[in-house]
């Protein structure tokens, strides 16, 4: 039970710290886009900020599967990728079909793997929000300088 808690928390962690490093990524990069966010045209800027922070979502969940899937794998509970993947996957979204299941002795990783997801969810959700905010912010402080 510890080994299980103890290799959850360090997956938790790591994902935190993907999810961490994503978001200090995309503020800077936001930052840079500072003054073309603050010009004319703004709906085509905000799709393109809605769809650029959405697909870098994607991607940091898609990193944060990857991790337990790996471990899954390396710790032999499933023999083959594709099982592994595909748990990770249904625990990480907090699906739970119940069609794939860990050992006894492993079980407690898949109510890890799932309450990871849903921190993850919320986090980068929280990320969403503030990328569409701080485009939003600049396009009004930008309409605010002209007289």
């Amino acid at each position: 039970m510890f080994l299980q808690i103890f290799i959850g928390s360090l997956l938790l962690l790591m994902s935190i710290g993907v999810a961490s490093l994503g978001y200090w990524i995309m503020e800077t990069l936001l930052g840079h886009a500072r003054e073309w966010l603050g010009r004319p045209p703004h709906r085509l800027k905000m799709f393109v900020v809605l769809a650029a922070v959405s697909t870098w979502i994607l991607g940091q969940i898609t990193v944060g599967v990857w991790l337990w899937a790996l471990t899954f794998l390396g710790l032999g509970i499933f023999e083959t990728l594709e099982p592994s993947v595909y748990f990770a996957l249904v625990a990480f979204t907090t699906l739970g079909f119940g069609d794939i299941l860990l050992p006894t002795e492993w079980r407690i990783l898949g109510g890890m793997a799932a309450a990871n997801g849903l921190l993850n969810f919320g986090l980068l959700t929280a990320v969403l929000i503030e990328g569409m905010r701080f485009a939003r912010v600049q396009q009004r402080n930008e309409r605010e300088k002209k007289p």
